[in-house]
């Protein structure tokens, strides 16, 4: 049985995207934050990844009994546990997929925007020990808010002169898998068949999932159908802060969908074609700076940012809507950076 568990879990995470295991390079993943509600899931998910040979597990504590007890899983990748400022650096040396789940959780009544003055310094902080031991890594920021630690991140590469814009992403992959589960709910489709491009941020408003560009589409969904499956994809995050009551926020899928970009990002790197994702990166596709929306992965990360295609009316709404708060988050971010 757990045999059979581990195979289908490899599997879910290749999700048959054809690698052969005997060509694969060795790639080392680092993830900061590895002792955390998102850490440890994490964790778990990127040892079952068989393309990583080496994984680098990262906390102010803790992290040495999650390492323990992730290593003993049996599987190839290699497990260390680093904790503390001191052994950061060792912890990111030669890291080729760097993933940042660090930070403070939402509690009820808390707004991404409220974790802002926590997870902001955490983020400067490990972003700059990034430039310095692995400049070349593929960033996957997951620490909240979103819309405004990418531009935090990007900040401090540039001072350093590290800057990469194809190398930072904003995992937004949570906001996909949940368009996914909740269309493929409400349409009557097998979700393994089911895609959802979903652009613009990662807070609130700003998640705008294209319901019109959903595959297979769907003739069964009204107007209203489709109003309240953007609101429940907006507000997705919140779903699951009210329903633990208090005791943790969305850790689970969150870690899953970190595990599903990292393990797309790795794919890129090796070379495997094709390989496309929503995330939130430098972009041209609106007057902002950064946005959301499908890129496609390669050698040196973001091979192509893909545009938004044909939106319905509601979309277009729902695009001008999202601008301002987007532009706000990104222009805190920036501000923070340069300031403190």
């Amino acid at each position: 049985m757990r045999s059979s568990l581990l195979k289908s879990t490899s599997e879910l995470l290749r999700r048959s995207r054809g690698y052969s295991s005997s060509a694969n390079p060795e790639r080392k993943v680092a993830i900061l934050g590895a002792a955390g509600g998102i850490g440890q899931p994490l964790s778990l998910l990127m040892k079952l990844n068989p393309l990583v040979s080496s994984l680098s597990l990262y906390d102010i504590a803790g992290t040495v009994g999650v390492a323990a007890d992730v290593s003993h899983i049996n599987t190839p990748a290699l497990v260390k546990g680093f904790m503390g400022d001191d052994q950061l650096g060792e912890a990111l040396e030669g890291s080729d997929v760097v993933i940042i789940p660090a930070g403070v959780p939402r509690k009820p009544g808390m707004t991404r925007d409220d974790l802002f003055n926590i997870n902001a310094g955490i983020v400067k902080a490990l972003s700059t020990a990034i430039a310095k031991h692995c400049p070349n890594a593929l960033v996957n920021m997951i620490s909240n808010p979103v819309n405004s630690t990418v531009p935090i991140a990007a900040e401090v590469f540039k001072k350093a002169g590290t800057y990469d814009e194809k190398k930072l992403f904003g995992v937004t992959t949570l906001d996909v898998v949940r368009a996914k589960t909740f269309y493929a709910g409400k349409a009557g489709v097998p979700v393994k068949d089911v895609n959802v491009p979903v652009v613009g941020g990662h807070a609130g408003i700003t998640i705008l999932p294209l319901f019109s560009q959903a595959t297979p589409a769907s003739n069964s969904l009204s107007q209203e159908d489709i109003v309240a499956l953007t609101k429940r994809t907006q507000d997705g995050g919140t779903e699951v802060v009210e329903a633990k009551a208090g005791k943790g926020s969305a850790t689970l899928s969150m870690a899953y969908a970190g595990a599903v970009f990292a393990d797309a990002c790795l794919k890129g790197l090796n070379g495997v074609p094709d390989i496309v994702e929503c995330s939130f990166v430098q972009s041209t596709v609106t007057e902002l700076p950064f946005f959301a929306s499908k890129v496609r992965l390669g050698k040196n990360g973001v091979e192509e940012v893909f545009g938004l295609g044909e939106l319905s009316d509601f979309e277009k709404k729902g695009l001008e809507n999202l601008k301002g708060e987007l532009k706000a988050s990104i222009e805190k971010g920036i501000k923070f950076a340069h300031g403190n």
